[in-house]
């Protein structure tokens, strides 16, 4: 959920909604460089303009740390103290509102001390239970701001179609507040088999989707929401969606501490599938990979792939927590050094991780693996001894039809 907040801040007003978006009228020029200075969050644009686009509405806001001002002012904070938001209550998501949770918790219910708000815990609620609870606080408007990472299996787009769903069954407007995709527009892995939906993936989208939450949002209530309008969306200016766009980071979620980290996680999140440690309980989760029993041949047999955008250099590390937690783990260290395609960069080491360490690479049982894949197409190719290019490549009509798929519902060119 890289985003970027540097540039000069317009007052231009908001123009009228057109589709659902909410542009400003004018947009800056997109920045040189991975920063992408003068860029603006939709957060930014919105506040601007004095929140106009949620005016006497009653608000339910759906955020967590990264839904931040650019100055860092929380817009929970800045939305309380302009006056003209009525909140009706703070919406925690997957680590809580404040962040604090870690992976599949979240903060309980509770006020929140700045602002004297309500805050609800709203992680794992169905659509029905949420549509509930905006009706027993009075809401008549929902805001998402939330960044995302671009990976299929992070929950919060997820949260977003339940959310979504909730708003359509209340008659509530759903507004959101748009982010950049940290790792840009690529499409890469399949789309999801519906047999295998769950809550790190509900349905069939690409595992790198290369799509903003606004742009998602729009696509879930044109295709997937019975009866849901179209979803207001605030653009981020002064970026084309076609480059990975980072800046003022907040990490959106403990294990995603750095923009280098959300350019590898929807590959090494796959990981979280097998027996070997994802690198939580380390300083650099998701850029470092390994178990107990592994050595220094795998970064060299990764090496001699040549595998673009990435380098893999032996490490040697004790995760404080997780998988293997206490104990020596021999593994890779991911440093990116150009464009990269993480998904077909986490096949290329599940399969030498395989041929390497038979006896120590394997699969958790709970079947992580395929709902994180979205099938169990991986699983039994690697397990069949199948080449990773064969892998990727089974991807190629999968990535076609999504980017079909996608096109109607995309607002940066």
């Amino acid at each position: 959920m890289a985003v970027t907040r540097r540039g000069f801040l317009s007052t231009s007003a908001l123009a009228v909604p057109v589709g659902g978006v909410l542009t400003g009228a004018a947009c800056a020029a997109p920045a040189a460089g991975p920063d992408g200075g003068g860029l603006r969050c939709g957060a930014d644009v919105a506040a601007a303009d004095g929140w106009r686009a949620i005016s006497g509405r009653r608000v339910a806001v759906l955020t967590n740390p990264t839904g931040v001002l650019r100055s860092f002012r929380h817009i929970v904070d800045a939305m309380h103290e302009s006056g003209g938001v009525r909140i009706a209550a703070v919406l925690g998501p997957e680590h809580g509102f404040r962040g604090t949770a870690q992976a599949g918790a979240a903060e309980q219910d509770g006020t929140d001390p700045r602002t004297g708000l309500p805050v609800l815990d709203t992680y794992g609620a169905d659509a029905q239970r949420l549509a509930r609870t905006l009706r027993d606080i009075g809401a008549d408007q929902v805001v998402f701001d939330i960044a995302d990472v671009g990976a299929r299996f992070y929950t919060y787009i997820w949260t977003m179609l339940t959310a979504l769903r909730a708003a359509a069954e209340i008659g509530a407007g759903f507004l959101v507040l748009d982010r950049p995709n940290p790792v840009g527009d690529r499409v890469s892995g399949p789309l999801l088999d519906p047999a295998f939906s769950s809550g790190v993936g509900e349905l069939p989208i690409a595992l790198q989707h290369g799509m903003t939450v606004g742009e998602l949002a729009r696509m879930f209530a044109a295709e997937h929401v019975d009866g849901a309008p179209q979803p207001e969306v605030v653009q981020v200016e002064g970026w084309s969606g076609r480059r990975p766009a980072t800046g003022p980071w907040v990490p959106p979620s403990p294990n995603i501490p750095t923009p280098d980290t959300a350019a590898v996680y929807p590959g090494t999140g796959l990981f979280e599938g097998t027996t070997l440690s994802e690198g939580r309980g380390t300083t650099r989760p998701f850029e470092t990979i390994g178990a107990p029993g592994i050595d220094w041949r795998w970064a060299e047999a990764l090496g001699e792939r040549g595998i673009g955008g990435i380098r893999f250099r032996e490490t040697w590390f004790e995760p404080v927590s997780g998988k293997h937690a206490g104990s020596t783990c021999g593994g890779v260290a991911l440093h990116r050094t150009g464009e990269l395609d993480p998904v077909a960069a986490a096949v290329h080491m599940l399969v030498t991780a395989r041929e390497l360490y038979p006896e120590v690479f394997g699969w958790r049982e709970d079947g992580m693996a395929d709902l994180l894949y979205g099938s169990d197409r991986l699983r039994s190719a690697v397990d069949a001894g199948t080449g990773a290019e064969e892998i990727i490549e089974s991807w190629a009509p999968d990535i076609t039809r999504f980017r079909e798929q996608r096109e109607p519902h995309l607002l940066y060119r």
